[in-house]
């Protein structure tokens, strides 16, 4: 009975959410509530959801401080030559932008953090898909695969976590695997250039001339507050303009649009928040922070706090100054810690209740006989489904080692099972389990369920390319 209310759970969850019946926030905490008095348990639903928020509150406080730290060294100007570099190999492109984002993402994922890479492809790469009218659940999903693949870094958490589930050496797991997940990398490379096209496709060729917006409407990451608009009216009247050669309505229609040239900035050049004299400095702060993080000098949260704090004070001395950044980014800070929260009922109810341990015995029991030898295999498949429906800390220290055991019965080795684990990554960036998932939409302002629909096929796909490969040069 409680593997098919898990099962139910879920599907439920995942189906309202993508018909836009209810929000996130609220079918991540209402659902579960009512599935647990389903369940009998009703009476520890308050236990169940203080174990939940007790253990994502580190992930969450984590994020809050992750976020201002990394909208403070946007505000700053720390990511502006990156930024520059990407734009003007995109130009006014479709194709080069999505392919440019699926690169960007990718580079940014070697901190192994899914929430700073989301957040600084979607600043950069933001600008230019709302200009070119772009459809944003492509940015969305093209970053979370490519992440999804970089995931699988020693220190990004899934191959630690199998490395330790099993008893084995994380590197003995992990660089066996380059080859399969470089395959991986270049599928989603080839992905984002098929979409790419088709952008390309539906808008055409265009140049900067036709997508420039007005500047008071123009949308720009790190701006601070007040810096947004209606960018799809905005773009109506800038394309109209420049067809019309600027005529408008004969009231100087193209007066207030920008001087179109090949330094297009998605990230305001004039922006009062820059500290260009602080370059180095806020440089090294974050190469430090990151070095910190790799090496755990200390728990990540409380690095993020301090490297906040050292951030604020340092470039913006003043009180008023720092309250201002702050706001800026208040919006984002709440959104995503509200959702990690709201997360925390759905992950307690599933564990609380004992749904996630039953689904997962019953998949494993289900298991043909016949495909013993095969475990390797299984595993790859399986970790596609359970690393989407469930935590990596479930699928790795709950589900992982049954299977690993099933295999050595039938002389599989623990090491091709815990690769195999592996290739599930692709999809699990876009679980509704992951706190980053709710930063790459929250800042790409995408309805979460429009960016599953969009997602799951091609991650799939993605996740069954990297355990083919693995597979084809017999890692797996």
């Amino acid at each position: 009975m409680l593997t098919i209310l898990g099962f139910t759970m879920i599907a439920t969850f995942l189906v309202l959410i993508m018909l836009k019946k209810m929000s996130p926030i609220a079918a991540l905490v209402l659902i579960p509530a009512l599935f647990c008095v389903f369940v009998g348990k009703g009476a520890k639903l308050g236990d169940y959801v203080i174990d939940g928020v007790t253990s994502l509150a580190p992930t969450a406080a984590m994020l809050m401080f992750a976020i201002v730290y990394f909208g403070v060294m946007i505000d700053v100007g720390l990511f502006d030559p990156i930024v520059r570099g990407i734009l003007k190999f995109c130009k006014a492109d479709p194709l080069r932008i999505v392919v440019g984002t699926a690169v960007l993402a990718a580079i940014v994922s070697l901190d192994g953090d899914g929430s700073t890479t989301f957040m600084i492809t979607v600043s950069a790469m933001y600008p230019l898909y709302k200009r070119l009218k772009m459809s944003l659940v492509v940015m969305t999903g093209v970053a979370a695969m490519a992440n999804g693949v970089m995931n699988t870094l020693p220190w990004g958490g899934p191959t630690a976590r199998a490395a330790t589930a099993l008893k084995l050496d994380a590197s003995d797991i992990f660089v066996p695997m380059i080859p399969a997940l470089a395959v991986g990398l270049l599928g989603v490379l080839a992905l984002s250039y098929v979409l790419g096209r088709r952008e390309r496709k539906r808008l055409g060729v265009l140049t900067l001339d036709e997508v420039l917006e007005p500047e008071t409407e123009t949308v720009l990451v790190g701006a601070g507050a007040g810096a947004s608009g209606d960018g799809a009216d905005a773009s109506a009247v800038a394309k109209k303009a420049a067809r019309t050669g600027g005529s408008g309505s004969g009231s100087g229609a193209d007066a207030d649009l920008p001087e179109a040239d090949d330094d297009f900035q998605g990230l305001d050049p004039h922006r009062a928040t820059l500290r260009p004299k602080l370059y180095w400095f806020n440089a090294l702060l974050t190469v430090t922070l990151l070095t910190a993080m790799i090496m755990e000098w200390l728990p990540i949260p409380v690095l993020f706090l301090l490297g906040a704090a050292l951030a604020l004070t340092v470039n913006f001395p003043h009180m008023p100054d720092q309250k201002a950044r702050l706001g800026a980014h208040a919006e984002n800070v709440l959104n995503v810690s509200g959702m990690v929260f709201a997360a925390a009922v759905f992950t307690g109810v599933l564990q609380g209740t004992g749904m996630v341990d039953h689904m997962s015995k019953w998949l494993v029991s289900n298991i043909p006989d016949g495909m013993g030898p095969h475990m390797a295999l299984v595993t790859g498949v399986l970790s596609i489904p359970l690393t989407y429906f469930m935590s990596n800390d479930g699928f790795y220290f709950g589900v992982l080692p049954v299977l690993a055991e099933a295999g050595q019965a039938h002389g599989v080795s623990s090491l091709e099972i815990a690769r195999a684990s592996l290739v599930g990554q692709p999809l699990h960036m876009s679980s509704p389990l992951v706190p980053a998932v709710y930063v790459l939409v929250g800042m790409a302002k995408v309805e979460f369920g429009d960016h599953t629909r969009f997602v799951v096929k091609w991650a799939a796909l993605t996740s069954l390319v990297v355990l083919g490969a693995g597979i084809l040069f017999g890692i797996i």
